[in-house]
């Protein structure tokens, strides 16, 4: 199946205001482009900094797009599959406010939020096997609310 390349737009300042960036794809480091990678408002999305300095485009959803979480590494323990975004995981009947391992089913990403409504750190699974929370390059287990990237265009 043809992929489609992505595009994003960036701009320095707050309300698309100010100097633009248009990348194609992958970009490794925003400044290799003369690009100000300070973005005021990315706190309120991001939760631990206050700038962005890479992206890349990732795969959205399809037809069969799911993923289990797992309360213990390797896949062990509690498990819960979720097919739709998910404000608050233990309003699922999820024990904890940690998940240790996941596997992401299907061409599509998901983004892991540390707290409840999306909200504090956050990361990108794609399809695959996550055996561990550093597989997913985190700073803890700690995971309660999750979503689906989906494709507004």
């Amino acid at each position: 199946m043809a992929q489609r390349s992505g595009k994003i737009t960036l701009y320095e300042g707050k309300h698309f205001t100010g100097r633009k960036l248009e990348v194609f794809g992958d970009c490794d480091n925003f400044q290799d482009r003369g690009f100000m990678n300070h973005y005021p408002d990315f706190f309120r999305w991001n939760g631990h900094n206050d700038h962005m300095g890479s992206c890349r485009p990732v795969g959205m959803h399809g037809e069969h797009f799911r993923l289990e979480i797992f309360e213990g590494c390797n896949f062990t323990g509690q498990c819960l599959e979720l097919v739709e975004d998910c404000p608050f995981l233990q309003s699922r009947g999820w024990a904890k406010n940690c998940v240790n391992a996941i596997k992401v089913y299907g061409d599509g990403a998901w983004v892991l939020y540390e707290e409840p409504n999306y909200r504090g750190r956050m990361y990108l699974v794609e399809r695959g096997d996550f055996r561990s929370f550093s597989d997913w390059e985190a700073h803890s287990a700690r995971v309660q609310s999750l979503r689906k990237v989906v494709n507004f265009f």
